[in-house]
């Protein structure tokens, strides 16, 4: 039996009807490499529980403590059936794309039973037109709850069911899992206890830490390393207010070299800052669509991994975050993306100079009971028609294989979208992920708040078509020297402080 961190907690506080806090991957596969060219669902099954061993993730459930007085603590699941977390549906025909998001969007609105192990895999068949895809592919539509992993903890679960040749043997080892009894409420109330007077040490401890960070943030701005603007603060927009239960899911691929290859714009920038800047576009064109463009620029709050290489196959969630504003009231490219460069290498100092780390570490002394009150508070009472949100979207950046890989001996062939959860006053959220050569924008929204969203993903195709197009037009020009864009004194200084690794 192990506790969960404050952080993995404040995702199981948030949940509710209209805010499953679970996050996942619409994936496709070429049944073509399997063992005579079909997979079977039962091969899926079995496929699944050869591997059960390599994830701690699968077979674990959660416990709460009576009137959440205290975290939840992670057992081994006695009563644990495979069968109920795989399921199998089929599209109608024609089995488009369109039908597929639909049914993605219904699968991943739905709340997850959370007295059984948080995870549910639903294999979907009959996508037989679904983009360019060859016939037969079959689609995983995945969900695990966010309290169980980050997007880069995802990743190790993903290597459990999944293998780098179609004809991978399973594990040699013994399978050594042994279910756990699950604690009484008495047992449960004693532990709160315990941990009720041990916190204000923890408390204590943890602002301890926290002051040379707090000291290196005043030396920064001091020695002006990083500043404060008015641009991190968010305009108020559609996407923050009260959101229903119900869900709407797309997104775009694109070619990574071609991603890549928009940094011809300004050399000094990243990929990361690349995909920032695609979504201001997108943003920029759907909303003046809308006549509804703030103007100020949008902000995105982006998720950075503090996860250790030690802690690589660990559950939850080790992440802080940065806020990034996105440009969307700059309509030319060159310009977000130079804009959005020195607003993102502005977020990375303040964020290494008061210690990525830290912040994640204060999470875990919140008392749960606070979190759990004030989140039904803020939904019951709708705060999020009243109270300004610290950001406009989320944009988290998830690297992915580089290389094919298989599951049931089927090739994926994409990781064609992303899903997130989302919460009151946040009904917009985005997902960067890459596989092989590809990289994919996604994003879930609330359905009543963006009713549209393919035009909103065809928004996103032509900001990344505008930028490739502007970045070809730099790169068509050997001869003219081009004048080398004035980076900030934050991009050029090396902070001091720990540094972080982002989740790309």
């Amino acid at each position: 039996m192990r506790q969960l961190q404050g952080m993995d907690s404040s995702f199981v506080a948030l949940e509710s009807p209209n805010s499953p806090m679970h996050i996942g991957n619409l994936l496709i596969y070429n049944p073509a490499t399997a063992p005579g060219g079909f997979v079977r669902f039962k091969d899926i099954l079995k496929f699944f529980e050869d591997r059960m061993q390599l994830s701690k993730t699968m077979r674990q459930r959660l416990v709460r403590v009576p009137f959440d007085l205290d975290y939840p603590y992670w057992i081994e699941d006695p009563n644990f059936d495979l069968e109920y977390h795989v399921r199998h549906v089929a599209l109608p025909k024609p089995g488009d794309w369109r039908q597929l998001c639909i049914q993605t969007a219904r699968i991943h609105a739905r709340p997850m039973d959370l007295t059984r192990p948080p995870w549910e895999f639903t294999v979907v068949e009959g996508l037989d037109n679904v983009r360019d895809f060859p016939k037969g592919c079959f689609g995983f539509v995945t969900k695990v709850h966010h309290s169980a992993i980050d997007g880069m903890s995802g990743i190790d679960l993903m290597e459990a069911i999944h293998t780098l040749s179609p004809s991978t043997a399973p594990p040699n080892e013994p399978d050594d899992w042994k279910p756990e009894k699950i604690p009484g409420a008495v047992e449960l109330l004693g532990k709160s206890y315990v941990n009720a007077l041990l916190n204000p040490l923890k408390q204590a401890q943890v602002a301890a830490q926290a002051v040379p960070g707090v000291a290196n943030a005043i030396k920064g701005l001091v020695t002006r390393d990083f500043k404060l603007s008015s641009d991190y603060v968010p305009p108020r927009t559609r996407f923050n207010r009260s959101i229903s239960s119900h869900r709407v899911v797309e997104g775009r691929s694109f070619s990574l070299t071609e991603l890549k290859s928009i940094r011809a714009l300004l050399p000094e920038a990243k990929v990361n800052d690349v995909a920032l800047a695609i979504i201001g576009g997108a943003l920029h064109k759907y909303l003046t669509a809308k006549d509804d463009l703030p103007k100020g620029t949008m902000t995105a709050m982006a998720p950075i991994s503090v996860r250790s290489n030690d802690e690589k196959g660990d559950m939850g969630n080790q992440v802080a975050a940065m806020i990034a504003p996105l440009g969307t009231h700059i309509a030319d490219h060159a310009k977000r993306l130079e804009y959005v460069f020195g607003q993102t290498s502005n977020s990375k100092a303040m964020t290494n100079a008061l210690g990525a780390r830290t912040m994640t570490e204060v999470s875990k002394v919140n008392p749960l009971l606070y979190m759990a009150l004030g989140s039904q508070l803020f939904s019951r009472v709708s705060l999020a028609h009243r109270v300004a949100m610290p950001f406009n979207t989320v944009v988290t950046n998830v690297p992915g294989p580089p290389v094919h890989i298989y599951s049931a001996g089927a090739r994926m062939e994409s990781m064609a979208l992303s899903l997130i959860c989302l919460t009151d006053g946040l009904g917009l959220a985005h997902i960067v992920q890459s596989y092989v050569d590809e990289a994919i924008i996604s994003f879930t929204a609330c359905r009543d708040i963006m009713p549209d969203p393919e035009f909103y993903a065809d928004c996103l195709q032509e900001s990344f078509d505008e930028m490739l197009a502007a970045a070809k037009a730099v790169d068509a020009e050997p001869t003219k020297k081009t004048p080398r864009k004035r980076v900030t004194k934050t991009a050029k200084k090396r902070t001091t402080g720990r540094t972080v690794k982002e989740t790309k």
